[in-house]
């Protein structure tokens, strides 16, 4: 396949790799065009749930391993805003181009969701909030 000039321009514009200097153009080819087309109405569940197999296929002993895993995922920078004994609200750094696309963060928030209920042993749901304007999201995670 040969890329257009404004494929190229876009890639190499958009910090194009990943942590292990793999291209981004292709995570993000699948990520934000293929799963939306294929999941439709459906992809925020998908996603979520899939974001909790994940959990359970690449399973953290603690809570903070999560931010090298967002990391060496490619899935953003992670961080810990808040946290008492109802909620932890997680701070996830994104790249504006992937805000710009409209991405669900709900595959995160159901990893950190089912990582959470694995390593405390209880129930807890973990919701996305998108914040374009600072190119962050939030990811409230609620203990049950």
């Amino acid at each position: 396949m040969i890329l257009t000039e404004e494929a190229m321009t876009l890639t190499s514009e958009n910090g194009t790799t990943v942590r292990d200097g793999t291209p981004r153009f292709g995570y993000e080819l699948i990520r934000d065009h293929v799963l939306p087309s294929i999941l439709g109405k459906h992809e925020e569940d998908i996603l979520y749930w899939a974001g909790k197999e994940l959990s359970r296929t690449f399973p953290l002993f603690k809570m903070e391993e999560a931010i090298d895993f967002f990391g060496e995922a490619g899935w953003g920078e992670l961080s810990v805003l808040q946290e008492n004994r109802k909620e932890t609200i997680w701070l996830l750094a994104v790249e504006p181009d992937c805000m710009k696309r409209g991405r669900s963060y709900t595959l995160e928030a159901g990893f950190l969701s089912g990582q959470f209920s694995k390593i405390h042993e209880c129930v807890c749901e973990c919701r996305p909030e998108a914040d374009p304007k600072k190119g962050e999201v939030r990811l409230i995670l609620v203990r049950e």
